[in-house]
């Protein structure tokens, strides 16, 4: 199983705004990404910087990162564009993190 992790930029003052969307996650959702083989699915926030950390477990080639083509997914970016930074397209601004340690 592969690793990934990435980090996009919150907008200020969007903190609870995005945890409530995200308790909130619509079921289609969550189904699209375990029907793609993403597992563990986590993101953190750095509240001094407002970066959000995400990492999750990926079974096959794709994660989510690779299901921006869906219209679920397209959704989900428009309904979540005022809280944080995005793309023309309504894409998170998404950077891709390397791994440089891991310890099981």
């Amino acid at each position: 199983m592969k690793r990934q992790a990435f980090k996009m930029k919150l907008l200020p003052g969007m903190k609870e705004e995005y945890k409530k969307r995200h308790d909130g996650i619509w079921p289609e959702l969550k189904r699209l990404l375990a029907e793609a083989g993403v597992r563990d699915y986590s993101i953190f926030l750095d509240e001094e910087t407002n970066t959000l950390f995400a990492v999750q477990k990926q079974e096959g080639a794709s994660g989510s990162q690779d299901l921006g083509s869906t219209e679920i997914v397209k959704r989900w970016w428009a309904f979540m564009a005022d809280v944080m930074q995005t793309n023309p397209d309504s894409s998170p601004v998404s950077i891709p993190l390397i791994e440089v340690f891991h310890m099981d």
